[in-house]
């Protein structure tokens, strides 16, 4: 969605200092953001996958969910944090690249799903460890959110790498 009122406001962030400084120094400063930036996102794609095998039945199926999410969730707010701020940094760099495409837009949109995912089944496991495991409509919904969850992330790595494109 391009408004004329984003095309102002990513002007504006494109016109400060930090902005500035990012273009004069992209040849060095780029790479090494975007390095660490798809480095995050495997480290937060992987634990995720651990989590959802576990709740497909795949993997660490002795382990109680719960301690499954809490194993992996230092690694994804450690990645999350690193992605803000490599996120942050590639967008002030070229603001309209990012906010004004519809690849970082809809990237957006499958990271905010997918995260609520994460945090609903935290969120739940943490309450009550076997609560996804009662019924075997809760078994089925947990199986479609963790299979929505790996689509997502999948979809995420793609948008990213479709903004350079469109």
């Amino acid at each position: 969605m391009r408004t004329a009122a984003l095309l102002n406001f990513c002007a504006s962030i494109g016109s400060t200092q930090l902005s500035i400084w990012i273009q004069d120094h992209g040849e060095s400063f780029v790479p090494a953001v975007q390095v660490i930036h798809i480095l995050s996102i495997s480290a937060i794609l992987i634990s995720t996958l651990m989590i959802n095998a576990r709740i497909l039945g795949f993997g660490f199926s002795d382990r109680p969910l719960n301690l499954v999410i809490k194993r992996f969730s230092p690694a994804i707010y450690l990645a999350l944090t690193c992605l803000l701020l490599t996120g942050v940094a590639m967008i002030v760099g070229e603001p309209a690249r990012s906010l004004a495409n519809i690849a970082f837009q809809v990237k957006m949109l499958f990271l905010l799903s997918a995260l609520l995912i994460f945090f609903i089944f935290k969120k739940t496991a943490n309450q009550d460890p076997q609560y996804w495991e009662k019924s075997h409509q809760r078994q089925f919904f947990a199986k479609l959110l963790a299979l929505t969850s790996i689509v997502l992330w999948i979809g995420i790595v793609f948008a990213g790498r479709w903004i350079a494109y469109l």
